[in-house]
């Protein structure tokens, strides 16, 4: 069965374009610029971030309505529940910009853009975070992805935001320069040659073998059928993988170590510690003494023991946040109970390159990963994600979390491999370009050879070094600034 809205393959095709965003959020300031108050614009704000929010991600339906067993009404509540809470960040922002942006178009620009940034920080980082479907994604084949190098996605959100604000307010004003002087000043470095935005240079190249079981997500944890599919197929599928670097998806193997047929981890073993190949294969690790994590375990002869732990965990499928229990328990969802992995974790050696594993929606928060870039003789060369999209069947997430890896790969200028159950299995250069992708919700190997590539973007340095935090710096400086008291000579 595949859950699809036909308004989902205008994303698919790329029918959608990004300017349509500037446009889409100028309009949305020209109505809250227009609003009586700061009351009246807080509600518009809040309605929309609702809209939007529910409609980027209402795929969170099919997976709590069609396998989790939740009523329908309950799982789309639960869904415009989700959103209207984040939308609550938006609400907050303009509800403050409202009331200090009286001082004209340049100040409310900057302002606003400014409040924005940090209404999308807020969404994707306090409370674990979940800043899917930010602004800067509509802008990764635009011009202001020249910028994702320097300042990362918040970074292009708030020029996103300052752009669309001042297409807004000089709609308000009638006043059409500013919105063409901040166009300028945005579009022109976009049009520089391309190799003076190049931070990173190549190194070797990989042969990797994606594998994508396309395990039916109904099945996936049922003992009697797609458990003994799973293992039977992920394990020829790694016999007979001649790339340099294989990679099968989180959870590929579904049972822990301990649960496995006699002999079954063996003969991977055998495999790859006894030849120049290696793999990347998603299972769960620990016991019931010692707690679990959602893992992948390297094989390889050069490097024994190797394991990347998932730290960034999903709420509600990995962990149950506090006063959530009974939510969970009206699901039949196999829920855990996981351990964090430590961030900043090592890379697995293949053939010289350092391969960074990264699992399921941890691609989506670029701070994180960064951490991995804070010594730059250990720093990852390609960046390699696992998933299981499978609960979301066709819908737009599988080309949503590939969008998500096309970013990152421009942030760092560094190439992603992805491995899935279901789809979107890619191959993604350093200038975020999908080189080769397997079809969704087929069952195939995707083989292919991807460049490792070494050196370190701005946004990967200071990143690396300070997180977010320049971003809520910045931010809060412009507010200073352009908000300080008046002086007394300014009133008279």
């Amino acid at each position: 069965m595949s859950a699809s809205w036909p308004f989902d393959a205008f994303f698919e095709k790329g029918l959608l374009s990004w300017w349509l965003q500037p446009v889409a959020l100028a309009v949305f300031v020209y109505i809250v610029a227009a609003a009586p108050n700061a009351k009246a614009a807080a509600w518009s704000a809040w309605g929309f971030a609702t809209v939007w929010l529910s409609t980027t991600f209402w795929w969170l339906y099919v997976a709590m309505y069609t396998y989790g067993g939740l009523p329908s009404l309950l799982a789309g509540g639960a869904v415009i529940g989700l959103a209207a809470a984040l939308g609550g960040y938006y609400a907050i922002a303009v509800w403050v910009w409202k009331r200090g942006a009286q001082r004209g178009p340049a100040v409310a620009t900057v302002s606003f853009a400014a409040l924005w940034l940090m209404a999308e920080m807020a969404r994707g980082t306090w409370l674990t975070g979940f800043g899917w479907g930010a602004i800067a994604y509509a802008h990764i084949d635009g011009p202001l992805a020249f910028y994702l190098p320097w300042l990362g996605t918040y970074g292009v959100s708030a020029l996103a935001a300052a752009w669309a604000a001042a297409m807004g307010i000089a709609v308000v004003r009638r006043s059409p320069w500013p919105a063409c002087w901040v166009s300028f000043a945005l579009l022109l470095p976009a049009a520089l040659p391309s190799e003076i935005n190049t931070w990173t240079t190549p190194t070797g190249t990989l042969q990797v073998s994606l594998l994508q079981g396309n395990i039916p997500q109904d099945e996936k944890f049922e003992t009697g059928s797609g458990v003994p599919l799973a293992l039977q197929w992920y394990r020829d599928a790694l016999l007979q993988a001649d790339g340099d670097l294989v990679v099968a998806p989180e959870t590929a193997v579904p049972l822990l170590p301990q649960q496995l047929p006699e002999g079954y981890w063996a003969s991977l073993s055998e495999k790859f510690t006894q030849s120049s190949q290696a793999a990347i294969i998603g299972i769960p690790l620990g016991s019931f003494q010692t707690g679990y994590t959602n893992s992948v375990v390297g094989l390889s002869a050069s490097q024994t023991g190797w394991q990347y732990d998932k730290h960034h965990l999903v709420p509600f499928g990995e962990f149950i946040p506090p006063l959530f229990k009974w939510f969970t328990q009206l699901m039949n969802i196999p829920l855990g109970d996981f351990n964090r992995g430590p961030l900043g974790q090592p890379s697995l050696d293949v053939r010289g390159e350092r391969v960074a594993a990264n699992i399921c929606y941890e691609d989506l928060y670029g701070e994180e990963l960064a951490t991995r870039f804070s010594n730059p003789a250990a720093a990852p060369t390609v960046f390699a994600n696992v998933s299981n999209l499978g609960w979301f069947n066709r819908t737009v997430a599988l080309n949503q979390h590939l969008h998500i890896s096309r970013a990152r790969a421009l942030e760092f200028q560094r190439p992603f491999v992805r491995a899935t159950n279901t789809g979107a299995t890619a191959i993604l250069s350093h200038e975020g370009t999908v080189l080769q992708k397997l079809q969704p919700q087929t069952r195939a190997v995707l083989t292919g050879e991807v460049q490792g590539r070494t050196g370190l973007t701005p946004y990967a340095w200071w990143a690396s070094h300070f997180g977010l935090w320049p971003l809520w710096i910045a931010a809060l400086l412009v507010l200073a600034v352009v908000w300080r008291p008046r002086r007394l000579s300014d009133h008279c």
